[in-house]
């Protein structure tokens, strides 16, 4: 059957990426991109990081404009209107009363953030996905708000450390003894979590929230143990829900995100997933996943669309995952996986540098890398994991990498003489 058109529901990084792949690859067809937001098609990372610093307001972290959008990819935009429901039989994406026809759909609808029961009434509570999100944080920062930030994850931690960035006070609560162990294991994940005490900000681990008082507007958070912190400004960063429920009585399965084959078909003619919401067998890591971070967000939004518009020649797409993230001066960057039957930290030392590396090992070969404020060596070791080094061979390269950064520091010292 041929493709005609194609619809993308989800006006974030993943669908514009599919709605320029589908026309980098040829598709001459109708493209319509749905989108819940008004907004523009805008960047994510930057509403945790640059945009929360002190200073001028910041540009909004919008791709393209809508003329380029329009004009030069010849995208029919939807936004500020969510899918609320998809008819498989008829092939037709349900937005309100609208119902929009398509050959081929991608869906890159992300994720939602988890809350705080109880706090729907009281304003200066925030979550951070959106970018009137950002622009809420960022006016209570402004105005000096005392902060807490309940999640001691990656976004939560990146809010901590721009409101001390700017002198306030900021305490992140985390319900985990151990902060990110999903992201990076119990060893590395405890050795991140300390950059927040050597930065001044405390870290209450395992510890919950019972209640938050304030009549119209956030005033104090209780924790378990009876703690109260005073606050003006509450940003909760406890996780996030792939964004699926518009997807009930589709015939899509749903397990944790849209169930994906390889090439992130979901099993129902002409539908594809991308992004938070796509759960796919990751043929490089040969393992089933749920990637929420930019990389994968943007890759298979574009080998979605190829694969939707030319489905007999769809291709499998498999990568080695990488996130980064930035707290204070520190860049933490990840590769792979962190299921690991042993992490070595093979340069550096957590409790005294300000650089480190640990490796991760599963059976007989690399399947993770971490590294704090080593830019330099992340990607290579991103390449040896997609190209299945052993593990012999991660440590052989770890040393030599370690020898050669010797030998350079002698070299600048004996030129200072």
């Amino acid at each position: 059957m041929s493709v005609d058109r194609l619809v993308v529901v989800g006006a974030s990084l993943a669908g514009l990426r599919a709605v320029e792949a589908a026309r980098k690859a040829g598709f001459e067809g109708a493209i319509t991109l749905i989108g819940a937001e008004q907004h523009l098609p805008y960047d994510r990372p930057p509403l945790s990081k640059a945009f929360l610093e002190a200073g001028d307001d910041p540009e909004h972290p919008t791709f393209r404009t809508e003329q380029v959008l329009a004009e030069e990819l010849g995208i029919d935009l939807v936004l500020g209107a969510p899918a609320t429901g998809l008819d498989t039989g008829r092939q037709v994406v349900l937005v309100g009363d609208r119902e929009i026809a398509y050959d081929a759909l991608v869906i890159a609808t992300g994720s939602n953030l988890r809350t705080l029961p109880g706090t729907e009434h009281l304003d200066g509570v925030h979550g951070l996905r959106t970018l009137d999100d950002g622009i809420a944080v960022r006016a209570a920062l402004d105005a000096g708000a005392r902060t807490v930030v309940v999640g001691a994850g990656f976004i939560g931690s990146e809010v901590a450390s721009g409101a001390r960035k700017r002198g306030l006070d900021v305490t992140v609560v985390e319900a985990l003894q151990t902060p990110l162990v999903r992201a990076t294991g119990d060893r590395m994940g405890a050795a991140i979590a300390s950059l927040h005490e050597r930065n001044g900000t405390p870290l209450l681990c395992g510890r919950t929230v019972v209640s938050v008082n304030g009549e119209s507007r956030v005033e104090s958070v209780v924790l378990d143990d009876g703690t109260v912190l005073p606050a003006d400004l509450l940003v909760v960063g406890i996780g996030i829900i792939p964004a699926t429920q518009w997807l009930e009585g589709s015939g899509l399965t749903v397990e944790n995100g849209i169930v994906c084959d390889e090439t992130l078909w979901t099993g129902v003619p002409g539908v594809y997933a991308a992004g938070d919401v796509a759960s796919w067998h990751n043929p490089v890591m040969d393992e089933r996943q749920r990637m929420e971070n930019w990389t994968a967000a943007a890759e298979q939004g574009a080998a979605a669309a190829r694969n939707a518009i030319d489905p007999e020649n769809a291709k499998p797409y498999g990568t080695v995952p990488y996130f980064w993230s930035d707290w204070y001066d520190v860049r933490i960057q990840f590769v792979g996986s962190p299921d690991a039957d042993e992490v070595v930290l093979v340069d550096g030392d957590p409790d005294a540098d300000g650089r480190w590396v640990a490796l991760y090992r599963r059976g007989e070969r690399i399947i993770g890398a971490l590294t704090v404020n080593g830019q330099t060596e992340i990607m290579k070791y991103r390449v040896m994991i997609q190209k299945g080094a052993s593990w012999t061979e991660a440590l052989e390269f770890a040393e030599k990498r370690k020898a050669l950064a010797a030998q350079k520091a002698r070299e600048r010292e004996a030129a200072q003489v």
